[in-house]
């Protein structure tokens, strides 16, 4: 999974990344000190792993990875070449989601670069900017498909597919509420991978003591949770000065200080699970003693698929898939015993992955 971090200026985008991360992308009190894309590749944090390694005596654990690519911070007027200008838009267009970091804090001390908080305000700043940068995408494919479209030489329905998101855009709407007219249709919207077209996190910055409450008693994030339930976006509150805190101390110490501070799970935690239920993702797991290894892919993934996620040749000479939930495998003690049980499944092509399961793909080339 990749996620793309965009915001305004000293919104605490890049301490969050830091904190996340632990890269170390510099941070200071001024715009524009990320001069070029960050990239960090993040553990997503997975008990069971450990559990499973235990109990088959893995020689590693590898766990599944977020990559976060953490954008300098736009202004308005950024796809006009404003600020650093739109350079840095080409960076997210592969991502998966976009997080994007509102400030939802007063610090007289931390300048803001409109002059004020706001965070409805901030969100639309960067949301124009989106769709002005993808209005350059369409016009350019329009005008590559136009002529030929038109005089019948080439697929006429991409073009007046493109003519209908040119008119959404321009309009001030998100690609993502074009509606496709079948399959074919939302894969050529896919494939323009437009920005507006791609799901919205949306981070909340609070003070530490907002966290207490998860943000319910600040109007600023109030506010960002009524604008994302129309449009469909998620949003998680996070201290990212906080976070920056805790990044250095060792998982126990990490646990103890949020408990002492009343915060039941860190912002990294509830970012990965809001990540996961935005995209609708799920963990199947792999075990034996070289690796015991968590998969990520789509609820709804079929066995041959998920096979694939390994290697194309589990895809390609599919067979069938021995699964076992985890834990019937830790309360029995080892495959054998869950075999005995009845608790081992065969599994064929048409089987869906669950969250949890742990599979042994069979397959021949």
């Amino acid at each position: 999974m990749k996620l793309g971090i965009v915001g305004l200026p000293n919104v605490g985008k890049s301490t969050l990344f830091n904190s996340l991360t632990r890269a170390g992308a510099e941070a200071a009190n001024y715009p524009f000190c990320t001069i070029d894309p960050n990239v960090g590749v993040v553990a997503v944090p997975d008990g069971r792993l450990q559990l499973l390694a235990d109990l088959y005596h893995s020689e590693k654990i590898t766990p599944a990875v977020i990559e976060f690519v953490d954008i300098a911070g736009l202004v308005k007027g950024a796809s006009k070449g404003e600020g650093l200008g739109n350079q840095f838009l080409a960076n997210i267009r592969e991502v998966d989601a976009i997080l994007h970091v509102v400030r939802c804090f007063d610090d007289p001390n931390v300048i803001h670069v409109d002059g004020s908080v706001d965070p409805i305000r901030d969100i639309e700043t960067i949301q124009f900017e989106l769709i002005f940068a993808d209005l350059e995408v369409i016009e350019k494919r329009i005008q590559k498909v136009g002529k030929a479209a038109l005089a019948g030489n080439s697929n006429r329905k991409e073009y007046e597919t493109l003519l209908s998101l040119r008119t959404l855009l321009e309009g001030g709407t998100p690609a993502s509420a074009y509606a496709p007219e079948n399959a074919e249709d939302a894969a050529f919207v896919s494939s323009l991978n437009l920005l507006t077209g791609k799901p919205v996190i949306f981070a909340a910055n609070v003070s530490e003591d907002d966290l207490q409450d998860d943000g319910a008693s600040n109007p600023y994030v109030k506010a960002v949770r009524e604008y994302a339930e129309k449009t469909g976006s998620a949003v998680f509150a996070v201290s990212a000065k906080l976070e920056e805190e805790i990044s250095e101390l060792e998982d126990d110490e990490k646990a103890m200080f949020l408990e002492e501070l009343g915060i039941r799970t860190s912002g990294l935690d509830k970012l990965i699970q809001t990540s996961y239920d935005l995209l609708g993702l799920l963990s199947y797991l792999t075990a034996g003693e070289k690796e015991t290894r968590a998969w990520t892919i789509k609820k709804g993934t079929k066995a041959p698929e998920a096979a694939g996620k390994i290697h194309s040749d589990f895809e390609r000479g599919f067979i069938k898939a021995e699964v076992v939930n985890y834990r019937d495998l830790l309360d029995l003690g080892s495959y054998a015993a869950a075999k005995e049980k009845g608790l081992v499944r065969m599994e064929g092509k048409d089987y869906v992955m669950q969250d949890g399961d742990v599979v042994l793909f069979r397959f021949n080339v």
